[in-house]
């Protein structure tokens, strides 16, 4: 068994420590006192376990006790569960007997709460009269404090009745009939709101603390909202009237105040004022500014933050803005309307004196603003400012073209201007024009300044077309009887002097308005009408000299005949024609007359040498040769001292001219017929565009030169050099020579 076993290793164990203990005889004398220590330690081991088999017995002894409670408790519970369910099964039947108390309560409950609201209820007709007075005296927080109370009587009512029966619409109805009146202080109550609204840029001024009483009374009834609207999620039930979102309609009210703010502006017509648009857009911009002023200093600590006042005004008058511009583009406008109009979108309304403005910042951005009116809409508006400014060019210029030409038959000189040349004001009149025309299209843009120069220049070429037809035409006229027009030769030279102003009003406008960039799309426009007004000019000159020539014509009909010989005067009167001319000639400006002076020269030396080749007269003899020559020389001499007078200061050197005739009259002097050939000969080298004919006309003028004597002359000359003077411009070539015989009887 067990136990035996344990004995056995226990005597084993004993053994093996004995064995250890006593291994040198001289152990033997201490067995004594190994016996007693060992003796100790075996009683001090039965002492440990003696303690513990006690402990263990304790705990044993309680934990049975524990049970025995324990067994005893579980079935008095189990008795009393019996006892429960006897008692249960027995009262059910009593619970739904207890329905009557449980309607009692409630009606209790609802009973309970009309009592507490029935010195409300008898007092409603009183409170409804107090707060109509208070309303009419404009206390408006107490007004609203006596509705509040109201109305809650009345939805507190209500709701009891909803919870009571819900289906019962007749109570309902009698209850809201009863209050029928407070809802009418409530529209009485937010009329006054919405006039002080309406004018709170005003109030803020004036009154703040009336806007600040209005701005309470909002938030008392959106608070009043959201908890109805929470217990309607809950409930099902909402009072009549609610939502009443007084907030929302207070910011409806204000952006109708803003658009018919705007919209009232508009105080004339363009029938009784012509300028009605931009006094009406001036109007606009003070007002608009000046209200976002006072919003932003004022209104804004008025209002709670999350209203965010400024920001919804501003964005109203945006709006509003936005909506009048878009009415006025749509309307027929002028073209200088389109202008003022535009101007204004897009430069005046971001400008410092509207959005712009300093105070206004930091809150405005203009950069972030909007445009009042979509690029479509600029675009349309421009291109009809340019269609009907290109009509109005065409018929300004028409018309100042007719006013101009009404002068041109005048009585009167033309004006001078402060050189003392003649001149009209067509050409102040057409540039004013233009001027103004490019300034208002700067107000706008460089784009639009930039088309709008292009329009007044083409516009300007095809007018000064139709300047030279009127010029040509205004010639004509004057051809057909020369008594009239009476001053035809002042106004021919406002005409060719208008040319020059127009040449030098063309650089100027182009050197104000022209861009670099533009100079190609310019050029070919500009070098057109250059040479259009340098045709006009000349034409003009031409039609001058035309008058002069055909009053010396009688007398260039009197040269190289006998009557000249006899001693006529007919270059004096040449001579004091010309230069009286030329009195009214100084009034032409420089660079055209000094054009005119030369042809002056040229023509009246052509003339008297075709008189010359006209073989009106043939000499008889050496002495009417020699008279003949003479008096050519003191003439050519005649025409030098005039045309040296007439070109006076221009530097002219026109001296050669005369130098033409001087060198015939040396061939016709020559009194050595042998040296005929030669003085010919050298004729002939220093003017090479002289032809056989001009030389045979002259050798018959001569008088005495044969046949033959002329043919071998002319065939000789044919191979002789020629020297002519570079500067030496062919005059013999317009010179034809009549080849029928002229009798020599002519006068």
């Amino acid at each position: 068994s067990t136990m035996e076993e344990t004995d056995r290793e226990a005597v084993a164990t004993a053994v093996q420590r004995v064995a250890g203990m006593l291994q040198r005889p001289d152990q033997l004398d201490k067995v004594e006192q190994y016996r007693r220590r060992e003796a100790r330690k075996k009683a001090s081991v039965e002492a440990r376990l003696k303690a513990a088999i006690q402990s263990q017995l304790d705990g044993v002894r309680t934990g049975l006790s524990q049970l025995h409670n324990a067994l005893n408790d579980v079935k008095d519970i189990q008795q009393s569960l019996i006892d429960v369910n006897k008692d249960w099964r027995q009262s059910i039947n009593t619970i739904e007997n207890l329905k009557d108390v449980k309607d009692a309560v409630v009606q209790h409950s609802q009973l309970a709460a009309a009592v507490e609201n029935l010195k409300n209820i008898f007092s409603v007709p009183e409170i409804v009269m107090e707060t109509q007075d208070l309303i009419e005296r404009g206390e408006l927080l107490q007004a609203h404090r006596k509705l509040m109370d109201l109305e809650c009587s009345r939805d507190n009512l209500m709701y009891e009745q909803y919870r009571m029966d819900s289906k019962n619409t007749h109570d309902m109805n009698l209850i809201h009939t009863y209050f029928g009146d407070m809802q009418k202080l409530s529209e009485e109550l937010a009329k006054q709101l919405w006039m002080v609204v309406q004018r709170s840029l005003v109030t803020v001024r004036r009154d703040p603390t009336l806007l600040v009483s209005v701005v309470r009374i909002i938030e008392r009834e959106e608070k009043i909202d959201r908890r109805m609207l929470d217990r309607k999620k809950q409930t099902g039930f909402i009072p009549p009237g609610r939502p009443k979102k007084w907030k929302e309609k207070m910011f409806n009210i204000l952006e109708r105040t803003v658009s018919t703010r705007i919209e009232g502006t508009q105080a004339d017509t363009r029938e009784s004022d012509k300028m009605w648009l931009v006094r009406h857009l001036e109007i606009i911009r003070k007002y608009v500014l000046d209200d976002l002023l006072v919003a932003k200093t004022l209104l804004d600590q008025r209002f709670p933050p999350h209203y965010d006042i400024f920001n919804k005004l501003l964005n109203m008058y945006h709006q509003a803005l936005s909506t009048r511009m878009q009415e006025l583009a749509a309307e027929d406008l002028e073209a200088n309307e389109i202008v003022s109009l535009l101007s204004w979108v897009l430069n005046t309304y971001k400008s410092a004196e509207m959005m712009g403005n300093s105070e206004l910042s930091p809150e405005v951005d203009v950069n972030s603003l909007d445009p009042l009116i979509s690029q479509n809409v600029v675009d349309q508006l421009l291109s009809k400012y340019m269609s009907t400014l290109t009509s109005n060019i065409i018929g300004w210029l028409r018309k100042a073209l007719e006013t101009d030409k009404k002068d041109w038959i005048k009585e009167t000189e033309p004006e001078a201007d402060q050189d003392g040349y003649y001149q009209t004001t067509l050409p102040a009149i057409v540039f004013q024009m233009f001027e103004q025309n490019l300034q208002v299209a700067a107000q706008i843009n460089e784009d639009l300044k930039a088309k709008v120069l292009l329009l007044c220049l083409q516009q300007m070429n095809s007018f000064l077309t139709r300047y030279k037809d009127e010029a040509q035409l205004y010639k004509e006229e004057h051809l057909k009887n020369r008594q009239y027009p009476q001053c035809y030769v002042q106004y021919m030279i406002a005409v060719i002097n208008n040319c020059q102003t127009f040449k030098e009003s063309i650089i100027s406008l182009k050197r104000k308005y022209l861009k670099m960039e533009m100079e190609d799309s310019w050029s070919s426009s500009h070098t057109n009408m250059d040479t259009t007004l340098d045709i006009i000019a000349k034409e003009g000159c031409s039609s001058l000299l035309d008058e002069v020539f055909m009053d010396l014509e009688p007398h260039l009909n009197e040269l190289m005949t006998k009557k000249w010989l006899m001693g006529s005067n007919a270059v004096g009167t040449i001579c004091v024609t010309v230069e009286d001319y030329f009195n009214d000639f100084a009034k032409i400006k420089k660079p055209y007359k000094k054009i005119m002076t030369i042809e002056a020269h040229r023509r009246v030396v052509v003339e008297y040498i075709r008189a010359i080749m006209l073989k009106r007269i043939s000499f008889k003899n050496a002495e009417e040769r020699k008279e003949g020559a003479e008096r050519m020389i003191k003439e050519a001499e005649q025409f030098r001292f005039l045309f040296k007078k007439l070109a006076a200061g221009s530097g002219e050197d026109t001296e050669g001219l005369c130098d033409i005739i001087e060198a015939i009259a040396e061939v016709i002097k020559l009194t050595d017929p042998s040296l005929l050939y030669l003085e010919v000969s050298t004729l002939v080298s220093k003017y090479p565009d002289i032809r056989d004919d001009h030389i045979a006309a002259l050798l018959t003028v001569r008088g005495d030169a044969s046949r033959d004597m002329k043919q071998t002359i002319i065939e000789t000359l044919d191979q002789g050099p020629s020297q002519p003077n570079p500067n030496y411009v062919p005059i013999f070539k317009e010179i034809t020579v009549p080849t029928l015989t002229v009798p020599k009887l002519l006068k």
